[in-house]
Formats: C-alpha cells, sequence, structure tokens
C-alpha cells in the first residue's frame, strides 16, 4: 500500500518539506507538491526528489490555452515529474495538447513518460454547491463521468476525482484508467473543508489506485505514527 499512498506536502515552509519527506520516506513513496509547497521549492524541488528515488505528484491544476498547458506540463516533464494534473474542464484539446508535450519531452529527455490526470470536481463541493455555482443541467456525479470520459479520449491517463465517484468512473472508462482520490478523512481525522469524503479503508475498497491524503499526516503530532495508521486502514487493519 506504500506506493498507493501520495502525501500532500500543503505547506510553503521548506524546511518542514525537508523533515516531512525524510521522516516519511521509509513509509512512502509519493510526495505531492502543490501551488504552497512549489512557492517555496520551485523547480529546486525535482533534483532533490529524484536524488532520494521519490516518486512527484505535481498538483499545479493546470487550466488554460492548450498551447500555455501543453509548454507548462512538457516543462515539468522534462524536469522529472511523474504525476502531472490539469483541469478537465480546460476541455479535450487542452487535455490532448498536454499529452503530446508530457510524451515529446519524455522522449527527448529519454525518461518514462509521467502520468497526467484530469481533475474533475473538487472534493470542496458538494452537490448544492456544484448547482448553485454552475447551473448545470447535469448531477454532480454526471458530470465527473463526463470530464473522466472527455481525459480518456483526450489521452490522459486518469483523473482526480472524489472516492464518491469511483463506481461510476470505473464503469465508463475501464478497469485500467487510474482513479487518484482526495479527500481521505480517517475516522479519527477532523474533515476540515472536504465535502465529498471517506476513509482510506472505504477508498481502498471502493477501487482507488492512489489516495491523496494531507493535513491528517502533515498536521499530526507524529507525522509518521499517522501515515502508519492510514496504511493499516488501507490493508484493512
Amino acid at each position: 500500500m506504500k506506493n498507493r499512498l501520495i502525501v500532500a506536502l500543503d505547506t510553503d515552509d521548506g524546511e518542514e518539506i525537508d523533515w516531512l519527506s525524510g521522516t516519511l520516506m521509509d513509509m512512502v513513496s509519493w510526495f505531492k507538491i502543490g501551488f504552497q509547497a512549489f512557492s517555496a521549492l520551485g523547480m529546486e524541488a525535482f533534483p532533490w526528489f529524484t536524488q532520494n528515488r521519490y516518486n512527484v505528484f505535481v498538483d499545479l491544476k493546470f487550466h488554460d490555452i492548450p498551447n500555455t498547458v501543453a509548454r507548462d506540463v512538457g516543462t515539468m516533464t522534462k524536469h522529472g515529474a511523474n504525476m502531472i494534473n490539469m483541469h478537465a474542464s480546460g476541455g479535450f484539446e487542452m487535455m490532448q495538447a498536454a499529452r503530446f508535450s508530457a510524451d515529446d519531452a519524455a522522449y527527448k529527455a529519454r525518461i518514462p513518460n509521467p502520468i497526467l490526470l484530469g481533475v474533475t470536481i473538487l472534493t470542496s463541493m458538494d452537490e448544492t454547491g456544484f448547482k448553485s455555482n454552475f447551473a448545470s443541467e447535469r448531477q454532480l456525479t454526471e458530470q465527473v463521468v463526463y470530464l473522466a470520459k472527455q481525459a480518456k479520449d483526450a489521452g490522459l491517463n486518469g483523473v482526480v476525482a472524489s472516492p464518491l465517484e469511483i463506481e461510476p468512473i470505473r464503469k465508463a472508462c475501464g478497469d485500467n484508467f487510474l482513479i487518484v482520490t482526495p479527500g481521505i478523512r480517517p475516522k479519527w481525522a477532523d474533515p476540515g473543508d472536504q465535502r465529498r469524503i471517506t476513509t482510506p479503508a472505504e477508498a481502498i475498497n471502493r477501487g482507488a489506485d492512489f489516495i491523496v491524503v494531507g493535513r491528517p499526516i502533515i498536521e499530526a503530532d507524529d507525522p509518521l505514527e499517522a501515515a502508519g495508521k492510514i496504511l493499516d486502514e488501507m490493508r484493512g487493519m
């Protein structure tokens, strides 16, 4: 399970990032760097993670015109990102351009192609919030599945989605389409601003390929113990 747990280093404190990744390095192999971490580390993050053999999920949720997203995804690929996401609502052409750019950059650098993911609907949003913000004729789950199918058709490897939508995505996109689930909260953790959540065990049982956990680990008094408890939950212990 250590290869399916992604720890979100959601802090802009470089020393804390260094300490957290070093503390957890024997327990997990994936770390996520979002806007906070990237603002502190920038491109210098990549040599640090690479030399310590960590897998890096670049969570910058790219969303722009196809040319801009393609350029940025290619840059992240060249520097060694193992997983990159973008908003699926950016459209088919944007996602397809990102796929072409990532593959080209990986080929030129002679490195493996990164996993590309489309972000569906943020897990901080529930059905009421979705309707209020988007006035969509679709239900939230229907919109998530629609975006997942768009991402697959564009050549992305998978999506970021709530664990509550795993089953319909799997039905629509198949077993080989990756589903990465944030919105994971152990029973002992505060849900915070997350709305569509499950426990680690529930997400794994529903069929998540990866789960992303941030605050329950990095804000714990003992992050190593918290990560261990989450891994035990994932194993059904």
